[in-house]
């Protein structure tokens, strides 16, 4: 059975199949998630692996190794910047969500760990970044009844944390 949590703790760290790195169109190395996760993975792999595929688009993912993490892939997932609601983000975040499911399943992964995609320099405000991620992700879990896959949240910030616990009470009532 698969299962939806959130844990208090850095990204780069988790013992999960593959993480989620919140990427850029280019797939270039950045700063936040995106800069912790280069570092870890070792950046010159990481960005050849990235270079190869050229792009993104925003709303899906591409997969890579995940070279010297804990986990076997990296996913990347290029979620909108927050243009106020009325430039297709609620669609693009849950789309970029989705697609990372899809392709951990896809790579045989039991459990992925994603950051909270777009909620950083990218604007977009934590209370609806968490309304997609849970979105998509309960969506997933309900097409997908027969794959059995952990879904961890990686956060470090108390208030997004707090945020996202509270929300997720709702989404799994519901």
């Amino acid at each position: 059975m698969s299962s939806i949590e959130i844990r208090k703790t850095g990204i780069t760290g988790l013992d999960t199949d593959a993480i989620v790195n919140a990427a850029n169109e280019g797939l270039w190395a950045g700063g936040g998630v995106c800069g912790a996760i280069f570092r870890a993975a070792g950046h010159d792999e990481l960005q050849d692996a990235c270079n190869k595929i050229g792009h993104c688009d925003t709303g899906s993912a591409v997969i890579t190794p995940g070279f010297n993490l804990k986990a076997k892939y990296v996913v990347h997932a290029v979620g909108p910047v927050w243009r106020g609601g009325k430039a297709n983000e609620p669609a693009l975040l849950y789309g970029a969500y989705c697609k990372s499911l899809e392709l951990a399943l896809e790579n045989g992964c039991k459990s992925i760990g994603f950051p909270l995609i777009s909620s950083g320099i990218f604007g977009y405000p934590v209370d609806k970044a968490w309304e997609a991620a849970l979105s998509a992700c309960r969506d997933f879990i309900k097409k997908n009844k027969d794959a059995c896959i952990d879904i961890v949240f990686a956060v470090i910030d108390d208030d997004i944390y707090d945020t996202g616990n509270k929300l997720l009470v709702k989404f799994t009532a519901g």
